[in-house]
């Protein structure tokens, strides 16, 4: 900020400062910032090109078939509402599903206050067996047991 105290006459005159605002640095920052707006808009609105697959496949006309295991709070395992013996039986069933030539979907559901470990050992059987297409059912009511 400048000011100026006019031409010194004190004698009859006007005994206040005139103040004035030097505005040449304001401007300046202005034009900069004006100047780096018009560089990074291109930048900001670049886009990358590319060369997706096209394909003319329709969606299959039937949904797939869903197979349902249901973890209980105990650890029991329930496959499509028939109970499980054990592990070795639950990985028969994953093995015969993935040897089909169309395996079905997976879908877990795991009861409210089962563990943690038996719905991680059904999809580690899972993958092992060759199942891919796996869900979890029911997972925003999941609360693993402590």
């Amino acid at each position: 900020m400048a000011m100026n105290l006019g031409p010194g006459d004190t004698a009859g005159g006007d005994d206040e400062p005139l103040m004035e605002i030097n505005t040449t640095p304001l401007i300046d920052v202005m034009l900069v910032l004006l100047v780096m707006l018009i560089i990074t808009i291109p930048i900001q609105l670049h886009s990358a090109d590319l060369d997706l697959p096209v394909t003319k496949a329709a969606p299959p006309a039937e949904p797939p078939e869903v197979v349902r295991i249901d973890i209980a709070p105990d650890g029991a395992l329930r496959w499509q509402d028939e109970p499980v013996a054990d592990r070795a039986a639950l990985v028969a069933r994953l093995q015969a599903e993935a040897a089909r030539v169309r395996p079905a979907e997976l879908h877990i559901r795991p009861a409210p206050g089962s563990a943690y470990a038996v719905f991680a050992e059904v999809m580690v059987e899972a993958q092992r067996a060759g199942l891919r297409r796996m869900g979890v059912a029911g997972l925003e009511r999941f609360e693993p047991a402590r």
